[in-house]
């Protein structure tokens, strides 16, 4: 029983951090069907910021660093990825092929540009005392690092459903994802709306940059280690749904943890990805798609 709960909270805790890495990607895809391979170096750049304001504020002031890097990744990560949309994805809309070439292209620029200002080497970004340690329940030792993720993941996901449903601007996003050129008809600027989208997607992708921060070191590369995961939790949920992309995170951690425990790392990820693909030939929507009518 311990040893099923230990799973249980590990896949839990593997959820968290899938969530927190494929929320943005969930909008940016879901709404303008753009393959953002670049999306992997947002996180990179939100984990810098963290790395950035740890050395600026010097020793000792981690927990300090960490707090003011939460809004400072969204904003840096938000900028960068509005910046994306505006000078090179808004030319290439409804062209899957053509922006997942662009964005590896760019993928690789930012992570040269990564080691050019950091070095190639990995660097540690010290965990605030406030997240070292763990609590013990049900002889189930959970750090407080993981807690911390997980929290910051919900946090994330009712506020873009509060989002979503009470503002404007969130029910712009929603009515461009579910029927564009009725959106537009209706007077939606959905350029704008776009631009948003990507700023909000990858504003969240810095947080996430945040989060990882904590479970090791970070370097150029770090967003190649996230961005196949992001796709599969988007594909499986759904494109542009919230809810379907937290089942789909908690299934994926939870199968992956519960089968990693009878194998091995890298064959778990191979027997997730293999399930992956037999889902969607059964469901290739994903567990929830948008709901629209047509003419009998």
């Amino acid at each position: 029983m311990e040893i099923l709960l230990a799973q249980l909270v590990s896949g839990i805790s593997l959820a968290a951090v899938l969530l927190l890495v494929a929320l943005g990607l969930t909008f940016t895809y879901g709404q303008m069907n753009v393959v953002n391979m670049a999306h992997g170096e947002l996180i990179m750049a939100g984990a810098y910021t963290t790395y950035t304001l740890e050395r600026v504020l010097g020793g000792g002031r981690e927990g300090l660093a960490f707090l003011l890097a939460l809004p400072a990744a969204f904003a840096v990560a938000g900028l960068l990825g509005l910046a994306m949309e505006r000078g090179l994805l808004r030319r290439l809309y409804d062209r899957p092929l053509d922006t997942l070439l662009a964005t590896w292209g760019l993928s690789l620029i930012l992570q040269q540009v990564a080691r050019d200002l950091f070095g190639a080497s990995n660097v540690q970004v010290t965990k605030p005392l406030w997240l070292d340690g763990a609590v013990t329940l049900g002889g189930v030792v959970l750090p407080w690092s993981r807690l911390a993720i997980a929290g910051l993941a919900a946090a994330c996901v009712a506020g873009m459903g509060l989002f979503l449903a009470r503002t404007g601007a969130g029910r712009r996003m929603r009515a461009v994802m579910q029927n564009r050129p009725l959106a537009a008809v209706s007077g939606v600027s959905t350029g704008r709306t776009d631009g948003l989208t990507f700023l909000v997607g990858a504003g969240l992708a810095g947080l996430a940059g945040v989060a990882v921060t904590v479970l090791g070191p970070i370097g150029p590369a770090l967003g190649t280690f996230y961005i196949v995961d992001a796709f599969l939790v988007v594909i499986v949920g759904g494109l542009g749904r919230l809810s379907g992309a937290v089942l789909a995170a908690l299934a994926i951690g939870l199968i992956n943890a519960f089968v990693e425990y009878s194998t091995q790392a890298s064959l778990a990820k191979a027997i997730v990805f293999m399930g992956v693909v037999v889902f969607l030939q059964v469901r290739p929507q994903g567990l929830f798609t948008f709901r629209s009518r047509g003419l009998a």
